[in-house]
This record gives structure tokens, sequence and C-alpha cells, in this order.
């Protein structure tokens, strides 16, 4: 397992009343993770929590080897999260309509393996240029696909909230699972749409690029989104490889 450096923090925003967001920061265990709650309240909180915890029982007992295994239980973290809530309204039909968006990476040798569900997303920082690798599962993204809007315009869109996957919400979830290098020098950024939706990649590429440590870069990136309104629940990730000893 590569030596990962890793800060999260998660922020209630200035207009909601609760954080429906989760986040965990496992670099012992190799991997982080984010959950944003849709469905109210209390409702999206526990969604989001549901996944956080699935996701650490699954990947506290894998012993994987192969990556097809770390694959396999990257699945499974979203599946167990997925029946859970889906159990929970069964059992609390007025929860009906929770879920949650999630982004969870797993890290191992010189590679990583992301899970994707939503408008949460997944950014690399390498050799000084920002790439989101995660697409959105929003309607706001399919019109951007279709060259109908451009980025800018998606964060000003009526329907910018609307997600076409969360996990929990339909009878099955289908997970966009990828997978790639995780070299030395390498910056990883999980995040809510909290901090998207109003800060843009140009920004947020500045933040990183900057002298700060990683747990300064995450308390910027949210002061940012705050500065522009904060309307949303904002929660950070940063996971850097270091350079090997």
């Amino acid at each position: 397992m590569p030596r990962l450096l890793s800060f999260g923090k998660s922020d209630r925003g200035l207009r909601r009343l609760e954080n429906e967001d989760a986040f965990a920061v496992k670099p012992e265990l190799g991997f982080c993770l984010v959950a944003d709650g849709i469905g109210g309240a209390a409702a999206g909180e526990l969604a989001s929590r549901t996944f956080a915890e699935a996701a650490l029982e699954v990947l506290t007992k894998a012993e994987a080897q192969s990556e097809q295994e770390r694959r396999d239980s990257v699945q499974e973290a979203f599946r167990l999260a997925h029946e859970r809530i889906q159990d929970c309204v069964k059992e609390n039909p007025h929860y009906r309509g929770m879920g949650c968006t999630a982004e969870l990476v797993v890290f191992y040798d010189k590679r990583c393996i992301l899970g994707h569900v939503g408008d949460s997303r997944t950014y690399l920082l390498r050799k000084g240029q920002l790439k989101q690798l995660t697409r959105d599962h929003s309607i706001v993204q399919d019109q951007i696909d279709q060259g109908l809007i451009t980025a800018a315009d998606a964060r000003k869109h009526p329907l910018r909230n609307v997600i076409l996957r969360a996990i929990g919400v339909d009878n099955s979830v289908e997970v966009d699972i990828l997978s790639g290098k995780a070299l030395p020098g390498d910056v990883f950024l999980l995040c809510s749409d909290g901090l998207t939706d109003l800060v843009n990649d140009e920004t947020i590429e500045k933040v990183l690029l900057s002298p700060l440590s990683l747990a300064q870069k995450v308390e910027e990136l949210i002061e940012l989104a705050k500065s522009e309104g904060g309307y949303d629940n904002i929660t950070v990730i940063l996971t850097g490889i270091e350079t090997p000893l």
C-alpha cells in the first residue's frame, strides 16, 4: 500500500440546519470516502452515515489481493449500503426517498480503485494539472454532454440538484467503478457538490497548487464555498500519495 497523507472536513454551510454529509479518512486501511445524503435532514444524514458504515465494514474485513477482488469489495460496499438503506425505508415508511451519493477510493500498491454514484466528485491533481475523474449522474451533466449548456450555466441551472443515480432510492444501484495509477506526488480530492456547485475547477486547482498544507487547503476550499453563499453542506477530503523515503 502506498504511503498516504489524508485530511478531511465537513461543514454544515450557511443555510442548512443539519449536515447530511458523511466522510471517512482511513489512510492506515488505504481508503477514503464522501457521502451526501438526500431525502430530508434526518433521512439524508442516516443514508450517508449508512454508506460510510457499510464501506468501513466491508473494507475492514476485506483481505483482497488481486485488482478484481478489490473492485468486488468496492462494489460490495455500495451494494450493502443500498440494501441497508432500503431495509430502513421498509421499516420506516416516512423515510421514503432517502438515499445518498458517494465517492469511495481504495489505494493499493501504485494504483487505486474508485466507486462513484451521483454528483459528488473525485478529482486528481497530477503534475500541476487538475482532472475530474468522475462524471456527474445528473440532468445538467447530460445537458452539458449534449452541448445544450456550459459548465458555468450548470451551476445556476434550476435543475442542477436533480440527480439520476443515488444509493438506496431505486430497486438497484449502478456504480461507476474506475481504476488507475496512484503515483507519488498525486493528490486526490473527494468532495460533495456543496463545493463544486460554488467553486469552479480553476479556483480549486489554484488552491491545490498553493504551498499550504493539506489541512489548510481543505479549510480554504470550504471557506471559498461559504464565501460564495454556502447554501449546501460542504465536505472535502484531500489524500496525497507520499514519496517513499
